[in-house]
Parts: structure tokens; C-alpha cells; sequence
């Protein structure tokens, strides 16, 4: 197993349970890598409120609250949200939002980096903006594959 922890981003998850899509098999290794323990993995208050709030946006409150509950069995690190977060966030957004970056992902990179973390497991490109964050690619289970094999997570 690596030493490294790295952020999971929300879309992780939701690739992984959703629908057949082009990212859903490199999603569903990294969760997988993750429930067998060979990538430790840590999320902020605010993922869990995303599942919530998108599963109760389409009215399946059931699923939503299995998934959520789901991820926090499976995530054992769940960092909460400071004020000193949503400061930094403020920062982010205001450097990044130009390019890109959302306001719900400024927060996430705030929270990353309040806690030393500097690797973020996503699919999102705009996190590859942000100076001091480096995303790992998963755009197929090979290349999520090679972008984990340098931090020593086994095959």
C-alpha cells in the first residue's frame, strides 16, 4: 500500500455506481483499490454533500443515502470544512474561477491543501491549473493504473 493520501473527488464515486460511461471501469479499479486498502483515500464534509444533493435532486433519496454512507465506510478520513477553508477557497476561486475552476472544487483544493494534501484522484481537468495540487489521471483503468504505479500501489 502507498503512504500517499489522496483526495478522492466526488465524480469517483459517482462514475463508478452510474450508468456505462467511457471513465465508469478506471472509477470503479480506483474504488476497488481503495475497499482493498492499496490507496488511502480521504474526502471533505462537502463530498458527502454532493451525493446528497444530486441524488436529491433527481428524487432518489434512498440511493443517495446508501451511496454517502456507503463512501464513509469505505473512507475512513473525512476532513471537515474551518473557516480558514472557505478563505482559502475564496482565494482559489479568485485566482482559478477564471479558468475554470467551480466554487464547490476551490473548496475541496482549499481543504487539500489546510491538510497537506497534494494529490487528487478526479476526472476533472481544471484541478491541473492549481499550482501545488497534481491530479491523477483516470481515463482508462491502464493509465489510472501507471499514474498510481509511482506512488507504489500494487497491481
Amino acid at each position: 500500500m502507498s503512504n500517499q493520501t489522496f483526495f478522492l473527488d466526488v465524480n469517483i464515486p459517482m462514475y463508478a455506481a452510474g450508468a456505462d460511461h467511457p471513465r465508469k471501469s478506471a472509477c470503479v479499479w480506483v474504488m476497488q483499490e481503495i475497499a482493498r486498502g492499496r490507496v488511502n483515500a480521504a474526502v471533505d464534509t462537502e463530498i458527502i454533500q454532493e451525493i446528497l444533493h444530486r441524488f436529491g435532486a433527481i428524487r432518489q433519496w434512498e440511493v443517495g443515502s446508501t451511496m454517502a454512507e456507503s463512501l464513509l465506510d469505505l473512507v475512513p478520513t473525512v476532513y471537515p470544512v474551518h473557516a480558514g477553508d472557505l478563505r482559502k477557497a475564496i482565494n482559489v476561486f479568485r485566482k482559478y474561477g477564471p479558468q475554470g475552476i467551480t466554487a464547490r472544487d476551490a473548496l475541496h483544493v482549499a481543504v487539500m491543501l489546510n491538510n497537506g494534501l497534494t494529490h487528487i484522484l478526479s476526472t476533472d481537468t481544471h484541478f491541473d491549473l492549481v499550482v501545488g495540487i497534481t491530479r491523477i489521471y483516470l481515463g482508462t483503468e491502464d493509465q489510472a493504473r501507471l499514474d498510481l504505479e509511482q506512488f507504489n500501489v500494487p497491481d
